[in-house]
């Protein structure tokens, strides 16, 4: 037998239950992309929580958010794939193997554009990490053996209907010691885009401050909005296009007065490696449950570094569970930009218990305990699934 196999043979740590919990979470405020709602305030914010267990008794958290508004993947969808294909795929394999398990998942859901329900992966793949960090007793920044950064900065995000609300969110963020602001974009007229975000940065002169348009423009209109946006010393166009509009994307690039993020577009590795090669990018938007986990996800901001692009984070209005990944793949990669990782603005995490992520003056704290670094109350997260 070979050492390789031999060690296998010892090796008792490996998956053996794979629990999906659909919660529901308490609103604070209304929340809305170019296309359509994500957090409707006063109406419970619906996450699916993933739990997987070792047959050694490790345990580990994941979430995904089903935003249809964003993507295609909903709640009935995530938890179908997870319960019907990804956890019957990832029940018997070793713990450690995180890569064995992400090519496993590449057989079992066949690829969309680039990747296949994303979401659902994701949320199977982060508790993977979690539970396998966990029973090492190690932070995941030391399992990666990459930690940069202890503290990530994170933005106030404005996406109201008027320039005068706008100057308020403003206010509101500063009051709770945020510092820098992203603006959402496409969900008016154009002037009515600009307007809102000429407010805001009257509101926040020292601010970073960038737009998202979340693919709400065409190419046109993107440039002329560009144009208009130069003089306020905006950092990035994040999105301006359609994902799959990469000749649009690539055109924008190399007119556009403002540097252009790319988010929706790069789901797998090799999208980056395409808008690479066609000179089309300025700056890689990291996002954990876009490209379907933490896997793939190091192996992205990997290669947007060795290719010496900038990288900037994103989520996806998660709660503590998906923050806490975020936050860690950020750090290892020591992203010093401001991120939006809009969960505490939007949303609750009342399952969570010592240790919580801290959060003060806009500036979270990267989680130091083992695996994701925070508790999870399984007995509050049952009492919230629907």
């Amino acid at each position: 037998m070979s050492e390789l196999s031999d060690r296998d043979a010892r090796h008792v740590n490996r998956i053996a239950h794979v629990e999906t919990f659909t919660v529901a979470l308490p609103s604070l405020r209304d929340f809305s992309v170019a296309g359509g709602a994500v957090v409707q305030g006063g109406r419970p914010a619906i996450r699916v929580l993933v739990k997987v267990t070792a047959d050694d008794g490790a345990t580990g958290w994941g979430e995904a958010t089903p935003i249809p508004s964003w993507t295609y993947e909903t709640t009935e969808s995530i938890v179908s794939t997870i319960e019907g294909y990804l956890a019957p795929a990832a029940v018997g394999r070793p713990l450690w193997d995180l890569d064995g398990l992400c090519r496993t998942f590449d057989r079992t859901i066949s690829k969309g554009f680039s990747i296949g329900m994303p979401l659902a992966r994701a949320a199977v793949d982060v508790a993977c990490h979690d539970a396998f960090a966990r029973s090492l007793d190690l932070p995941l920044g030391e399992l990666w053996g990459r930690r940069r950064r202890d503290t990530i900065d994170l933005a106030w995000i404005v996406a109201t209907e008027s320039a005068e609300v706008a100057a308020d969110s403003v206010a509101e963020g500063r009051a709770h010691g945020y510092r820098h602001v992203k603006v959402k974009l496409g969900l008016h007229t154009e002037d009515e885009d600009v307007a809102i975000v000429t407010a805001v940065r009257a509101a926040a002169p020292d601010a970073v401050l960038w737009v998202d348009a979340n693919q709400g423009y065409t190419a046109a209109a993107a440039l002329r909005v560009a144009g208009r946006l130069a003089d306020l010393d905006v950092a990035v166009f994040e999105q301006p296009l359609p994902s799959n509009d990469v000749a649009g994307l690539r055109r924008l690039r190399d007119a556009s007065p403002i540097p252009v993020a790319v988010d929706e577009s790069l789901r797998h590795p090799s999208d980056l490696a395409t808008f690479v090669r066609l000179d089309a990018i300025d700056v890689a938007v990291a996002k954990v449950q876009r490209c379907g986990g933490l896997t793939l996800a190091l192996r992205q901001c990997q290669l947007a570094e060795d290719c010496g692009l900038a990288i900037m984070g994103s989520g996806l209005t998660e709660s503590d569970v998906g923050l806490a990944a975020s936050l860690h793949l950020f750090a290892a990669f020591g992203v010093d930009t401001p991120v939006d990782l809009n969960g505490r603005q939007f949303i609750t995490s009342p399952y969570t218990t010592d240790p919580v992520i801290t959060v003060a003056d806009g500036v979270a704290h990267v989680p130091t305990g083992p695996g994701l670094g925070i508790g999870v109350d399984e007995d509050a997260v049952r009492a919230l699934a629907l």
